[in-house]
């Protein structure tokens, strides 16, 4: 059907554009100190793009793991939100399925879905599906090059690679910033942590930041998932 093929079609771009950010984070979670397997476990298995980035950037900065997976917590609570936005239209699903849809219930794969019309049930499970699988192959994949990358050339700031953290999570963050409230929440998270971050150990402005993000969330809970 000409619908569904180009919901594929869309969801494969998007799919490729997201795992390309993989290249990047590969390459800086082994200059943070995490081995191979420790980059690849993190995309397996934490697989959000935002927490994963947070999580090393707080590694690399000197902070506790603690504070890291705190961060990097927080970060990926937003996804178990998505499931109240894509639940209608998803069931019924068997445990195993429910499990896997879980798993890549992820930014993109929301956005895509949520973005079919919402009578084609059809198109918005497809679109889901191919979106939130697409992207963790493709992001897993491009995770390892750049893992095997990161071990091969040394010191990442000889590459200009020690900012690539910041504007990959820029790159992932700015599509989200489309209505003028998500730009002031993002603003005030930003004075906060900048504030912060001479006064308090490495990864907890970025948890004052998050926490300023959470109460401006908490007291607007019927705003939409970004589309």
């Amino acid at each position: 059907m000409p619908r569904l093929d180009a919901t594929r079609q869309q969801a494969v771009s998007v799919s490729l554009a997201t795992g390309a950010y993989g290249l990047a984070f590969g390459a800086l979670s082994v200059a943070a100190g995490l081995d191979v397997w420790q980059t690849m476990a993190l995309g397996l298995l934490l697989f959000s793009g935002g927490s994963q980035f947070a999580f090393i950037g707080v590694i690399a900065g000197g902070g506790s793991g603690a504070a890291a997976v705190a961060t990097s917590t927080l970060l990926g609570v937003r996804n178990g939100f998505y499931g109240i936005a894509l639940a209608p239209f998803m069931r019924p699903m068997r445990p195993l399925t429910r499990a896997a849809a879980a798993q890549v219930t992820i930014d993109e794969s929301t956005a895509v879905a949520l973005a079919q019309p919402a009578e084609d049930v059809a198109a918005r499970r497809v679109a889901f599906w191919w979106t939130g699988l697409g992207v963790f192959v493709a992001w897993n994949a491009i995770t390892l090059a750049g893992a095997l990358l990161g071990s091969a050339i040394g010191d990442p700031t000889d590459w200009g690679l020690d900012a690539a953290a910041a504007a990959a999570f820029l790159g992932l963050l700015w599509p989200r910033l489309a209505s003028r409230r998500a730009q002031a929440v993002a603003a005030a998270s930003a004075v906060v942590a900048l504030a912060l971050t001479p006064l308090l150990p490495a990864g907890l402005p970025i948890l004052a930041a998050a926490a300023v993000a959470i109460a401006a969330g908490w007291r607007a809970p019927g705003e939409e998932v970004p589309q």
